[in-house]
């Protein structure tokens, strides 16, 4: 295989050091070889002075070509747009991890503050609070590549965690503890913007299988109307529904941090509150209990709401699906 010529379209010290290996480790040539067959293989147009007799020199004469100044200036070109596209959107974090280094390389960005300004440029410009404030809340005290890139997959992963409008969740009691996602377990979330906040929240759970809401049945009574009793505990009725009767507007807490802001994320533990609107608005939450029920062969465990002191019956797991298998 021929040595590859120097045209000014790769960085001088990886041509360089690739001469080295080719013909130093593999041919056990000396420097002053390496250095002649250098200076035969650098393409016409690019002017070299005389008196190059050792690598060094040859490093610094490439360097202080035009040629290198156009190439640095191409790769910070590259660097500035250079976009970032998570895995589910397409894109390949270690491809773009690759690059990103490839250009701050070729570009001779040594300098971690320079470099964070363009690693931070290139992320989505979407969900930007939560992105920009996870960016410079981790990359505080970073001094080096390595860390640097070491906080970016950090974040990725983070992101990656995030619930979004239409995402597949399995809504897990936490007091029974099962980790097997059965169809019966797994909802579709709807929200109105891409990320669900803390602080100003509500939320449609639509059952996947079925595809009906997750709500509390109003029914109309001679006086007005009321909300559908569990037979085994008189707290109101939860059941799944896409009649307009049902009130299926959802709010969430989280149940661990009193006050928790931020954005909804994958095996967070909420509580879940539901409005009486034909109560007086009254705010009831999602629990679960040990009574079951059957329905032919299968067993079920009955929901209800309640207005009660909260405890681990109302506590749920909401977990992200990223691949989703209906049987």
């Amino acid at each position: 295989m021929d040595f590859p010529k120097y045209d000014g379209s790769k960085h001088p010290d990886e041509w360089l050091d690739d001469a080295q290996k080719y013909f130093c480790v593999r041919q056990g040539k000396s420097e002053e070889y390496i250095v002649y067959i250098a200076l035969s293989l650098i393409d016409s147009i690019i002017k070299l002075p005389t008196g190059i007799d050792n690598i060094e020199k040859l490093r610094n004469a490439l360097k202080e070509d035009i040629s290198f100044t156009v190439f640095k200036n191409t790769n910070k070109r590259k660097l500035q747009s250079l976009k970032y596209n998570p895995e589910r959107k397409g894109g390949d974090t270690s491809n773009f991890i690759s690059t990103f280094r490839k250009f701050c390389y070729n570009a001779e960005i040594n300098d971690i503050e320079e470099q964070k300004k363009y690693l931070f440029k290139s992320l989505p410009n979407n969900h930007f609070d939560y992105v920009s404030n996870e960016f410079f809340e981790k990359m505080k005290n970073v001094n080096s590549n390595n860390e640097l890139i070491e906080r970016f997959e950090e974040i990725v992963l983070e992101e990656s965690n995030l619930i979004r409008n239409g995402s597949i969740v399995a809504l897990k009691h936490v007091f029974v503890g099962s980790s097997e996602h059965i169809p019966n377990s797994l909802w579709k979330i709807e929200f109105g913007d891409e990320l669900a906040t803390y602080a100003n929240n509500s939320i449609k759970l639509q059952h996947v299988k079925s595809e009906r809401l997750l709500g509390i049945y109003c029914i109309q009574i001679r006086y007005g109307y009321d909300y559908c009793k569990s037979p085994s505990t008189n707290h109101t009725e939860v059941s799944c529904s896409n009649d307009g009767y049902l009130n299926g507007d959802w709010k969430f807490n989280h149940s661990k941090l009193k006050n928790h802001q931020g954005y909804l994320k994958s095996n967070d533990i909420i509580n879940l509150n539901i409005e009486k609107r034909y109560d007086n608005n009254k705010v009831e939450f999602l629990r679960s209990h040990d009574i079951q029920f059957t329905i032919g062969n299968d067993t079920f465990q009955e929901v209800v709401c309640h207005n009660e002191r909260l405890g681990g019956n109302d506590e749920w797991c909401i977990e992200l699906i990223h691949e989703v298998k209906i049987f």
